[in-house]
């Protein structure tokens, strides 16, 4: 079950490889994410030191958190995956010249995890392409629908 998607990942990139990362949350985080309060378009991976953290990811408080913990809607957050995944990643970002976004947080076994791609920038005409492909789709299935509806 997804609960949170980054829309723009797959308009701005060419998507190459997906993984899976565990994230390490708070508490207070946990609450917000099953309420909904999570925002991911302006997210981005960075590694550092050998490990992956998740940078803008919003995670909005509840009105409700414990007093005696101060939340941080930005706090950048850990991505928990294998060290060889994670040296493989390393290897095809410096090398290769990809980056890493993430693409959405789902459940999986009761724990929130995130969807990570290994991904290309798309250049500008790339993006028109998108878009008039999806235009394209959009009036066809008007127009099957105009069509359908006009025979009977």
């Amino acid at each position: 079950m997804s609960i949170a998607e980054n829309r723009r990942a797959r308009f701005d990139y060419h998507i190459e490889e997906r993984f899976e990362a565990g994230m390490v949350l708070q508490g207070w985080e946990i609450k917000a994410v099953r309420a909904g309060q999570v925002q991911l378009t302006d997210g981005y991976v960075v590694i550092r030191d050998g490990e992956l953290y998740l940078i803008g990811c919003r995670i909005n408080a509840l009105r409700s958190a414990s007093t005696h913990v101060t939340p941080e809607a930005d706090r950048t957050k850990k991505l928990l995956m294998h060290k060889e995944e994670i040296r493989r990643l390393i290897g095809k970002v410096e090398q290769k010249g990809f980056t890493l976004v993430p693409l959405d947080l789902h459940y999986k076994g009761g724990r929130v995890k995130a969807e990570i791609a290994l991904a290309k920038g798309k250049a500008q005409h790339d993006k028109r392409d998108t878009e008039k492909k999806k235009d394209w789709e959009r009036e066809k299935g008007r127009l099957m629908r105009h069509k359908v509806s006009s025979k009977s």
